[in-house]
């Protein structure tokens, strides 16, 4: 565990380890020693500085983090370069897609090898969202949300199945209002951090089950930020994932209309990238 608050991460450190003999598992926990990750299998970036949202509360944006943000991803790229860590790097860090390609850039990282949690977690919302809709387990709903982890995402529901049945027909046939659900997983975020001050149980879900996938090799579809080919920044979008990272990108049927929101999405987050970065030695 690396921060600079060191009060703070020395507390979290005897917390759980304090925890630790009424769970299942032993776990050795080392404190600020950048070069105990030489031999790391993944590192998970978690950088960031949600109170700031705080004094914009009316603004649903995880941009609102960027200045303090960038300034930790440049420090904490530094730091790795000079580390024998050659795992991969998660990033659950926001604006996630923004921050994912940042660090691959400043880490010089194959691009495989550097992945953001993305809309694993706004996936995550809109599979539950549709269960309580149709009375289902969450599981047993299929589908995606794609393109930024933020505003611009979307649902693509031509790609989602209740039970294995496409999920629009059902819909219109028992009047279930897709839209709402969709701006619920886009939205829930926002609203969990007016209602606690941040958000911690599903975007920890999703970073677990992104790692459980790297360390198994499991090969497993997931909606994680990845760099798709003729694209120059992180976007999310189904990919095949196992040890190595990003193994294999997945090829969806989108309508034109979902195509376009996907384009649209890119843009959104090529542009801010690209500002950003031209004024990256202010930060």
């Amino acid at each position: 565990m690396i921060d600079t608050d060191v009060d703070h991460v020395e507390a979290e450190a005897l917390d759980l380890t304090e925890a630790q003999p009424n769970l299942k598992h032993h776990a050795n926990i080392t404190v600020n020693d950048w070069s105990a990750l030489d031999d790391a299998d993944v590192v998970i970036s978690s950088v960031g500085k949600i109170a700031l949202q705080k004094t914009n509360p009316g603004t649903n944006s995880r941009f609102i983090e960027v200045p303090h943000n960038v300034k930790q991803v440049k420090s904490v790229a530094e730091h790795l370069r000079a580390t024998k860590f050659h795992g991969v790097l998660i990033v659950i860090t926001n604006p996630n897609d923004i921050m994912v390609t940042l660090y691959q850039k400043l880490t010089g990282y194959p691009q495989n090898k550097v992945i953001g949690t993305g809309t694993l977690l706004d996936t995550a919302r809109m599979l539950n969202g549709v269960g309580q809709a149709f009375h289902l387990d969450a599981r047993s709903v299929s589908g995606y949300n794609l393109g930024e982890h933020g505003n611009s995402q979307f649902t693509a529901w031509s790609n989602v199945k209740i039970l294995d049945h496409p999920i629009i027909p059902i819909a219109e046939r028992e009047g279930v209002d897709l839209e709402d659900i969709e701006d619920t997983s886009r939205n829930n975020g926002h609203f969990l951090f007016q209602a606690k001050g941040y958000t911690n149980y599903a975007i920890a879900g999703a970073a677990i089950r992104l790692t459980e996938t790297i360390l198994s090799d499991s090969h497993s579809e997931l909606p994680v930020s990845n760099l798709r080919p003729g694209h120059d920044v992180y976007l999310s979008y189904p990919a095949v994932v196992g040890r190595e990272g990003i193994l294999q990108q997945a090829d969806l049927d989108l309508t034109d209309a979902e195509e376009a929101k996907l384009a649209e999405s890119y843009k959104f987050v090529s542009d801010k990238y690209h500002d950003i970065v031209a004024h990256l030695d202010e930060y």
